[in-house]
Formats: C-alpha cells, sequence, structure tokens
C-alpha cells in the first residue's frame, strides 16, 4: 500500500512538473513567433539577447543607407523615385563645412541630370564653371571644356559642399518612403556571413538594431565599416590647406585656377557670388602648426610670391584674416569583399587625390549604375543571389572610374616640383602639351571633366606628354646627355602611371568583358 502511495505521489509530482515545463515552453513559443512577427510587421521590439535590452527595427525598410553625404543623400533620393523603402542613418543633420567635395565635372552634372537632381545645385548661389587655367612660371593658359555637343545649361558647378548637401537631404524628406534619421552607426549587423542590417545609436543615445534585405555603406572617407567590406589601402600623399578670398576676381571668371607651384599645385574656384576657395597642397601628412604662426609664415613666403598677381591682395587678407583649415588627402583604390546584403558607396569605397575634383562625378556615376541594376529586381531578400548579381556593379564602374582616379593620381604627381631634371621635363612637357591647343588640350580636359571617361585614351595622352618631353630634349641636336634625360622621363612616366593602373586592376579597366561578373548584370526576381 505504501509502495502505491509512493507511485501515486510520484506520477502527481512528475504530471506537475511537466504541465509547468509545458507551460513555460508554449510561452517561449508565442514570444518567439511574436517577436519574428514585430519584425516583418516593422514595430520595435525590447530584445532579450545581450546586456540590457535594445529597439529593434525592421520589416517596412527595403534598404538602408548608411551616411547622408552627397552619395548617401544622392541615393535615397534615387532609391526612393524607384518606389524603395529607404532608411538613412546619418551621424550629424547640420550643414557640412568642408573644404573639398565644392566642385562637380560637367560629367558629374549630366550624371545629376540624369538622377533628376540638378535643382539641388540651384538657389545655393553656385556658379557654373566652363574650364580651367593653368599658371607656370608666369606663363597662363585657358583649358575650356569640349561642351559645343550638350545642352546650354551643362557645364561644372562649384559651391558651398554643405549648401549643395543640405539641398539633397531636404529633397530626400519630402519623399514619403524616404526616412532620414539622425544617428551614428556602430556596427554592421551579420548572421552567417550575410549583413542583415546595422546597430546604431540615435541622437538620444539610444540604442537600437535596424534591419533590411540590403545596407549601402556610404559614411564617406572617414568610415568605421569599410574594413569588412573591403581591403582598405588608404595613403595619404598629401595635404590641403584651405583659405577663402573674398570679393576677388579671378584672371578667367568661371574657371578653376590650378598653379604649378613649388612644391606642389596651388588651386582656386569660385564658391559662391563673393567667394574664392583657395587650396593649398602640401605634400606629406605633416603641415606647418597653425597656432603658433607657423603656417602664416609659410603662405605668406612661399606660397603668396607664386600666385597670379590678381589674387595676392586677396590671399594676403585671407591670411590675415585667420580662418585657415586643414585636411588630409586620401587615395584608396576600390577593392571590394563581396558580401550578402551589403555593399560601399561613395569615399567609403573609393578614393582618389582632390585635385581633379573628380570624386563626386564618380559617386554619382555608380548611383547610376546601381539604380539601373536593381530596378528589375522586385525581392531584395535573396542576399547571396543578389550579392552574386551586384558583383556586376564592381566591374560596370571601372571604366569612369578607374579613368578619373588615375588620372587624379598621375596628374598630381606630375604636377608636383620634383629636385629630378626627368621629372621636371615631364612637368614642363605637360603644361607646354596642354597649351598647344586642339586635341593636345580638349582631349585630356575631356578627361578631366568626366565627359570621356575612357582608359585607353588616358593612356595615349599621358605617354603623348611624355613622347612629347622626350622629342623636345632631341632638339635642335641630340646628344648622349639629352638622350639619357629623355630615357630617364620615359621610365619616370611609366613609373607614375603603371602603379596607379595596377592598382585599380588591369583587366577590369581595359578589358571588363572579359570578367565573369560583368555579365551577372541581367534581370533576376
Amino acid at each position: 500500500m505504501v509502495m502505491i502511495d509512493q507511485y501515486i505521489l510520484g506520477g502527481f509530482v512528475a504530471s506537475l512538473l511537466g504541465l509547468v515545463l509545458f507551460y513555460n515552453l508554449r510561452r517561449e513559443i508565442k514570444k518567439t513567433r511574436g517577436s519574428k512577427i514585430a519584425r516583418k510587421c516593422g514595430s520595435i521590439r525590447r530584445s532579450a539577447a545581450g546586456v540590457g535590452s535594445r529597439p529593434v527595427v525592421g520589416g517596412d525598410t527595403d534598404i538602408i543607407i548608411v551616411g547622408a553625404g552627397v552619395a548617401g543623400a544622392a541615393l535615397a533620393c534615387t532609391l526612393a523615385k524607384e518606389g524603395r523603402r529607404v532608411h538613412v542613418i546619418e551621424r550629424d543633420l547640420t550643414e557640412p563645412d568642408r573644404i573639398v567635395g565644392e566642385l562637380l565635372q560637367p560629367g558629374g552634372y549630366l550624371k545629376l541630370i540624369e538622377l533628376g537632381l540638378e535643382d539641388c545645385v540651384s538657389e545655393i548661389d553656385a556658379q557654373r564653371v566652363f574650364g580651367y587655367a593653368l599658371f607656370k612660371d608666369g606663363k597662363g593658359t585657358k583649358l575650356s571644356y569640349p561642351l559645343e555637343k550638350f545642352q546650354s545649361d551643362v557645364s561644372g558647378r562649384s559651391f558651398h559642399n554643405g549648401r549643395f548637401i543640405q539641398r539633397m537631404r531636404e529633397k530626400a524628406m519630402t519623399l514619403s518612403n524616404v526616412r532620414l534619421e539622425q544617428g551614428t552607426v556602430t556596427s554592421l549587423v551579420e548572421e552567417k556571413g550575410t549583413v542583415k542590417g546595422v546597430q546604431y545609436k540615435n541622437k538620444n543615445g539610444e540604442e537600437i538594431t535596424a534591419y533590411a534585405p540590403l545596407t549601402i555603406v556610404c559614411d564617406g572617407c572617414f568610415s568605421n565599416l569599410r574594413r569588412s567590406l573591403c581591403t582598405s589601402k588608404v595613403e595619404i600623399p598629401s595635404c590641403f590647406v584651405g583659405l577663402v578670398l573674398e570679393n576677388c576676381e579671378l584672371p578667367y571668371p568661371n574657371h578653376g585656377h590650378v598653379v604649378l607651384g613649388d612644391p606642389s599645385p596651388i588651386l582656386f574656384y569660385q564658391i559662391s557670388s563673393t567667394e574664392t576657395r583657395c587650396l593649398v597642397d602640401i605634400p606629406g601628412q605633416k603641415v606647418p602648426s597653425i597656432a603658433n604662426g607657423e603656417m602664416t609664415k609659410y603662405l605668406r613666403t612661399v606660397v603668396a610670391p607664386q600666385i597670379p598677381p590678381q589674387l595676392y591682395d586677396a590671399f594676403i587678407a585671407a591670411i590675415e584674416k585667420g580662418n585657415i583649415r586643414t585636411m588630409p588627402n586620401r587615395s584608396m583604390p576600390a577593392d571590394p569583399l563581396p558580401t550578402p546584403g551589403a555593399i560601399l558607396l561613395g569615399d567609403a569605397f573609393n578614393m582618389r587625390h582632390p585635385l581633379t575634383g573628380g570624386g563626386m562625378t564618380v559617386a554619382l556615376s555608380d548611383i547610376v549604375i546601381l539604380r539601373d541594376l536593381l530596378r528589375p529586381i522586385r525581392n531584395l531578400n535573396d542576399a547571396s543571389t543578389l550579392s552574386k548579381y551586384l558583383e556586376s556593379f564592381y566591374t560596370l564602374r571601372k571604366p569612369v572610374a578607374s579613368t578619373i582616379n588615375t588620372l587624379a593620381g598621375a596628374l598630381y604627381k606630375v604636377f608636383c616640383a620634383s629636385s629630378d631634371q626627368a621629372r621636371e621635363e615631364m612637368r614642363e612637357a605637360c603644361f607646354d602639351y596642354l597649351s598647344l591647343g586642339g586635341i593636345f588640350s580638349t582631349g585630356p580636359i575631356s578627361l578631366l571633366s568626366g565627359l570621356n571617361p575612357r582608359p585607353l585614351s588616358l593612356i595615349l595622352h599621358f605617354f603623348a606628354v611624355a613622347v612629347y618631353g622626350f622629342g623636345r630634349l632631341l632638339l635642335p641636336y641630340p646628344s648622349p646627355r639629352r638622350i639619357w634625360l629623355g630615357a630617364r622621363l620615359l621610365t619616370g612616366a611609366s613609373g607614375i602611371i603603371f602603379p596607379i593602373i595596377k592598382a585599380e586592376g588591369v583587366r577590369q579597366m581595359f578589358f571588363p568583358a572579359t570578367v565573369p561578373a560583368y555579365y551577372r548584370a541581367s534581370p533576376i526576381n
């Protein structure tokens, strides 16, 4: 009897424990289902994982864009007009104040028109730019953009970078399917090698996780997210010292001005009807100190004597005003690590020396390509298939991007002064070649302007300059010393451009059709 009572009691206790476990298990299942439904519907929930609780956003977003600079804001407008639901997270939504990103080449303006964003350069006192003027040793030459075949509105534009960005942000905010939020993205959310979204802190300091099928990272040159999406090889060949000259007239109005100074180029261009930007390039990463007056002395004694006389007084006045700023010039070839669920864009992905003002042209061209690739895709949720398809983006962008990147790197090295006589001959030959006019000036300026982004044309003109310089050394008669100097000029030219081409990728640059990813740009569902 006692044995039977023990079995009954044990059975009762076991049944009770079973009921408790079943009840808790059912609660957990309901909680999990509820979490999935909440994520799918785009609501915000508290995550039980990790220390503390973190809101989670997802479901109602197709694409997350990290950064709302030129690339991010333009991309948000473009994708939203394609019907995508876009969530943009930008660290600081106040108007940026930068000393670069102020000159948009005609090729970039054409891309702006193609994206329907040309009105973003209106009402910001933007100035039209019709070409460049070069100065060297007191000589000057004007290089005009070949705009004859285009509508009268097509030209370059120069402006305050912050005003341009704010105009694009304002345009993005007028679109109902764009959510523009201030926040700092701290990391990408990855699951089994696929990017599912981002973690960020909003302006109130609250940590939030946002989910979307595709995350596009364009958080600029200081990107802290690029390291998992590309092989980052950032170089800093020089620094810019920026000033603003007030109420002065350039020798050639509505033209960018480049002084081939010593040790490196000096740039002038209008950024409003009353202001002219001056950028003084200083090679290397170390610049004279602003705090102890070394910078003021350097600008007065080294730079001022080299600039055109018409700008001297305004330049000195700008130095005395004291609003001198510096920034490093970064260069980074595009070397992506294709990752399902994510893609890089803008300066976070690819940088070149800003001497030629090609950065915005590359970014806008990339946006056009990406828009056209995404247009036929209805479902972005198949991350693996989408990633393979979007690998074609990295190949399709090469002709434009590599031409502008290579030109910027090569031209900067040629324009810098050197103690090497062969390099100096190359510099002189480049100035005189461009001064010849005709195809000798329109060809290179077409490349610089983004109107003719053909890598082969770039190579032909670059070595035409080298051959031109070599030929001049043989006149009026060749000598062993002149021949040797000419040979060094040619090898020096090769040493400048071939490493840049190698970094860009010879096959992708000149033979993109031989890259398998080139043929993946066909519609998928």
